[in-house]
């Protein structure tokens, strides 16, 4: 199974002009390859071992790090926000609760709405290295009027998951990207994930761009450093070791996991279900995590019962998404 989808994946790779890194592991096989260029104005090649930026992929990792507080006994999903909050963000509803930011069902205003315009526009309101810690989110989130009723519908929000890493410095008193190394990367291993600045390159992490082929990279896009939402980077095996991890149950306990991965809104505009934190897919048991933004997009996700566990990661825009269609999601 592993050498079929991994041909498939690959054949439309080659044949797309693709750029980043695809792995696929089942039954002890892994094929993990790079293709195209990680560093275009360097001409270095993009290999395996190569880290990428996996924009809300991270989601997940957030909503595992609130998992730990609800395992830890700490918080509950059921949880109202505003104790926490206190009188921060007057404007999101006092009824808002933790599992509801999970699911995107909480209905508060969005500092970044992805429905309007380009995914490579520039949109954010405070200069990039203004927003180098989560404290530092709230003159962006501050100001944005409720859009519905608590629980009411499902609406993709990227707010919401930062005010979740607000919660869980707020509750644990760290900084939320030292608690996500803590309770999330230490246990599954991973070793190369982290949230680097994006002013600080290294070698090793492969820029984002965005354009199949330009030169402009994301850095004037994104926040200088990640938070909830995104801003992560990893590698192809770092994202295989984290299903491991999270399926064998060293991140979260059984019951916290099946309570981020049961379907809570159908999203029939993307083929998928949504639970807390995670996609599911429309009608198999997939559970899988998404990253789309200015020169990243990206899928990694696990099926159990096939066993099979897949990474695309592309450092462009929109290159992950030809390759994605070569393989049946259901």
């Amino acid at each position: 199974m592993t050498s079929a989808i991994a041909a498939a994946l690959d054949a439309a790779a080659l044949d797309s002009g693709f750029s980043g890194v695809i792995r696929v592991d089942h039954d002890g096989e892994t094929f993990a390859r790079g293709y195209g260029l990680a560093d275009r104005a360097h001409r270095i090649e993009a290999t395996a071992e190569h880290r990428f930026g996996v924009a809300s992929i991270a989601k997940g990792f957030t909503a595992l790090a609130v998992g730990a507080l609800v395992d830890d006994g700490r918080i509950g999903l059921d949880d109202p926000v505003r104790p926490v909050l206190g009188t921060d963000l007057p404007l999101v509803d006092d009824r808002v609760t933790v599992g509801q930011l999970l699911a995107h069902r909480s209905g508060i205003g969005d500092y970044l709405d992805e429905s309007e315009g380009e995914i490579t526009d520039y949109v954010l309101d405070l200069p990039v290295h203004r927003l180098d810690c989560t404290e530092a989110f709230l003159p962006v989130l501050d100001g944005r009027p409720q859009q519905e009723s608590p629980g009411e519908v499902f609406r993709y929000n990227n707010a919401g998951f930062v005010l979740l890493a607000l919660v869980v410095e707020r509750v644990t008193g760290m900084p939320f990207q030292d608690w996500v190394a803590e309770r999330v990367f230490r246990p599954a291993g991973m070793t190369a994930t982290g949230y680097p600045r994006t002013d600080e390159p290294t070698g090793d992490v492969a820029p984002g761009y965005l354009d199949q082929d330009g030169s402009r990279t994301n850095v004037l896009h994104l926040p200088v450093r990640g938070s909830g939402d995104g801003g992560a980077v990893s590698t192809a095996a770092d994202l295989a070791a984290f299903w491991s991890a999270v399926v064998g149950g060293r991140i979260v306990s059984a019951q916290t996991l099946a309570a981020l991965t049961t379907p809570v809104s159908e999203v029939p505009d993307e083929g998928l279900r949504y639970g807390r934190g995670f996609w599911l897919g429309e009608q198999s048991d997939t559970v899988l995590l998404e990253g789309y933004d200015a020169g990243v997009s990206a899928r990694t996700w696990h099926r159990p019962s096939t066993g099979v566990t897949g990474t695309v990661i592309a450092n462009w825009s929109d290159g992950a998404w030809p390759v994605l269609q070569a393989i049946d999601w259901e």
